[in-house]
């Protein structure tokens, strides 16, 4: 899944460049040249990352960082700082309002995209497209497939075949092994908070899933936690998928 970038930066050159880079990369780019302007956007759709430039018109970066920080709904979206400023003490104050790293210019597009990846592997590792390798899975999120090693034949592959849906959301579970997610934050983190669906869907989704994998064998690597949600693991649990969805 292509990672959503927010580019808040007042001047058009840099904003460009920056913007171009991140589309040749495979990212999808939105920008703002304002933090009032970037605040409307992060309402209607939230980013997967912010590029936030230190010094703004009106409110500055650091404010905006630490106005993101304070919400409820913006307070895990990964940071990079973008500044002309060198003094130690400008990074350690970058740092210490939330921002996950800090970049200063001028800066060439290979770091930058270097930097956004590596945020992006340590905070959203789903929004990376690394192959993920799991439970016996093999996931690939360049080409959309997911595999299995047949376990006769240990040269051939098995494609499980997944709807889009519900390849984003083993991607998700795979990247986040072992933990318990109820059906709302499954909500937000695979269809987005602002897609208005039941939580009974979360429950399609993962029949359907379930359905797929259990054609290679591999469907109680998806077990249900009673009273609490869904979690990939390898081990046996109490509340498996033998439990309703």
């Amino acid at each position: 899944m292509a990672a959503t970038i927010l580019i808040v930066e007042d001047e058009p050159a840099i904003q460009e460049l920056i913007s171009y880079n991140l589309r040749n990369s495979g990212f999808i780019v939105a920008c703002a040249g304002s933090a009032e302007q970037a605040k409307i956007m992060v309402n209607d759709v939230l980013p997967d990352l912010i590029l936030l430039d230190w010094m703004l018109p009106g409110t500055s970066g650091i404010d905006f960082a630490r106005y993101l920080r304070q919400g409820t709904r913006t307070k895990a979206i990964p940071i990079i700082m973008l500044t002309a400023r060198v003094d130690e003490s400008d990074k350690v104050s970058g740092l210490e309002v939330g921002a996950d790293d800090y970049l200063i210019k001028p800066f060439s597009p290979r770091e930058l995209i270097a930097r956004i990846k590596a945020v992006l592997r340590r905070r959203l590792p789903e929004a990376s497209d690394e192959v993920v390798e799991t439970g016996g899975l093999k996931l690939d999120p360049a080409t959309h497939r997911v595999t299995v090693t047949d376990s006769v034949d240990k040269s051939k592959l098995i494609e499980v075949n997944l709807g889009p849906t519900e390849f984003r959301l083993l991607h998700y579970l795979m990247t986040h092994t072992e933990r318990v997610h109820t059906r709302g934050q499954l909500l937000d983190r695979v269809w987005g908070d602002h897609v208005f669906v039941e939580d009974r869907t979360v429950d399609v989704h993962i029949r359907r899933l379930r359905r797929a994998l259990e054609d290679v064998g591999k469907d109680d690597l998806i077990q249900t936690v009673r009273g609490a949600g869904y979690r990939f693991s390898y081990e046996c649990g109490v509340d498996n998928h033998s439990q309703n969805a």
